[in-house]
């Protein structure tokens, strides 16, 4: 039975900074349990531009999504199955979350979380986070970002981290490196550089955790499952640290018995801890498509395809953008195709994107084998307004304005998507829920709260409510959704906890 200090179950965003962190003291020893393969020497995974390859592929486990009365029932989530997790997996748009979206988080509960207090994380990150280099900014994107900022009036902005937004039209800032357009994701800035070095860091690769060890209210270790089928009893001797991200996290919890009462016992699953929001609250960022073609070919450079975006705010008493759109240099058409739509030959997309959706979701077990997926249940577009479905309606209107407007407007031979006769709200809500797609955000599956809040599952420390020897870092704890891509979020995460760890200050 091999025993560490410390067990970090997932070496992805956030488990790749928690393992490089702690073992930068070398009496500390670290066991990283990833149920994939490394992604050394991958190009594959490495190269950032080959992002869309890995998506469904060996790589991805792949969660269906349940019917989806008001959207779209065949989305498909991709989670990563590789060391850097989802940073290994994603387009690395680099994102600090905004002062509103940490302020949200401490107004809820989450103490200690506010903006002021997580500044100083964002310049402890080790990701070489950078804005598309000009050698990657497509004429079509530049033309995008001059459209749009006069059509709608919004600011240009270069490099979004610079300071806090309402508004902005811009390349976006990657974790990457322009030179030969490889990854800094969260395997490669933390943990290559250290891990042939230190050998108190161990990475048991292709090793799939499926049940938490507790002893009482205190967790001692996790049951593993090697690549060659080998059942091993991983033990902590201070504390277990899940990182699996906001769908293997909870599922983990579950199969362990630390959930909700009701649904464990209907599986025949033993209640370790009855913990009532493990799994509510699945947040998402979903966002529709609008296709058009172009009069011909696109040049070939980029950085990954969807290297410019804009935020709009169309309510002046919200704070930050409450509308974003990504800007993909390619037709972006797989879910119109199968409702009839056909891809042109060449063409651009842009992404309508809700930065604070209203609708909140559940993930649940449909079986106590942990080898059965969970169920992923979004309800997407059912807040009782209709907030969502408008939001999206309004960026389809937007986007008809840029596409309108010089320098933009000449690039483009005609709408594909949803095609210009389909005009009405209703028509337009109708298209823009049925084609509406994730740009993988799922999150707050295991949120943060206070003491009172019955259905936060971790406390602003991070350990989950009622057990000991046993924290939570990953995008599952998040109470509500940031308004940007949350990738580093997560990082920051990570290192607030590896921080909560150590004792050392930021």
């Amino acid at each position: 039975m091999p025993q560490y200090d410390y067990v970090v179950v997932g070496g992805g965003t956030a488990g790749s900074v928690i393992a490089s962190r702690l073992t930068e003291d070398p009496s500390v020893t670290v066991a990283v349990i990833e149920g994939g393969p490394s992604d050394v020497g991958r190009d594959d995974v490495l190269t950032l531009r080959r992002w869309m390859g890995l998506l469904g592929g060996e790589l991805d486990y792949d969660y269906p999504t349940t019917e989806q009365p008001r959207g779209n029932s065949h989305i498909r989530h991709s989670r990563a199955r590789v060391l850097g997790g989802c940073s290994s997996h994603n387009t690395l748009i680099a994102f600090k979350p905004l002062p509103s979206d940490w302020d949200e988080w401490a107004e809820r509960g989450a103490e200690g979380w506010d903006a002021a207090s997580m500044e100083p994380y964002f310049g402890k990150l080790l990701n070489n986070i950078v804005a598309v280099d000009e050698k990657d900014r497509n004429a079509i994107a530049r033309d995008f970002v001059d459209a749009a900022q006069a059509a709608l009036g919004v600011p240009r902005v270069e490099g979004f981290n610079k300071r806090p937004f309402d508004e902005g039209v811009g390349f976006f800032d990657l974790a990457y490196h322009p030179e030969d357009n490889k990854r800094s994701s969260a395997s490669v800035a933390y943990l290559h550089p250290v891990m042939d070095e230190r050998p108190n860091l161990t990475l048991l690769l292709e090793t799939w955790a499926y049940r938490l060890e507790l002893d009482g209210s205190r967790a001692r270790g996790v049951h593993v499952r090697t690549k060659d089928g080998e059942e091993v009893y991983v033990e902590a001797a201070r504390e277990v640290i899940v990182c699996a991200g906001a769908v293997d996290t909870p599922r983990l919890l579950l199969h362990s018995g630390i959930g909700p009462r009701e649904q464990l016992e209907a599986l025949g699953i033993p209640v370790v801890h009855d913990l009532p929001g493990v799994g509510e609250n699945l947040l998402d960022h979903p966002e529709s498509v609008i296709v058009w073609e172009t009069h011909g070919p696109i040049p070939e450079n980029s950085a990954m395809d969807s290297d410019a975006g804009l935020f709009v705010r169309r309510d002046p008493e919200f704070e930050g953008p409450d509308l974003m759109f990504h800007f993909y240099q390619i037709p972006f058409t797989d879910n119109p195709e199968r409702i009839g739509y056909e891809r042109p030959p060449h063409g651009v997309s842009m992404t309508p994107n809700i930065p604070k959706p209203k609708s909140r979701g559940r993930l649940y077990l449909t079986s106590k084998d942990p080898e059965v997926k969970p169920a992923l249940d979004f309800r997407y577009f059912t807040d009782e307004d209709d907030y969502d479905g408008r939001t999206l309606v309004d960026g389809i209107k937007l986007a008809r304005e840029i596409a309108r407007t010089e320098p933009l407007a000449s690039w483009l031979k005609r709408e594909v998507a949803p095609g210009p006769e389909v005009t009405g709200d209703e028509e337009l809500s109708a298209y823009a829920r049925q084609v509406a797609h994730t740009v993988y955000h799922p999150a707050g599956t295991c949120r943060m709260g206070a003491s009172a809040d019955e259905l936060a599952v971790v406390s602003p420390d991070l350990t989950v409510r009622g057990l000991t020897g046993i924290r939570i870092a990953d995008a599952s704890v998040f109470p509500t959704m940031p308004a940007v891509n949350p990738m580093i979020g997560v990082l920051m995460v990570g290192e607030k906890c590896a921080e909560l760890l150590t004792g050392s200050d930021a």
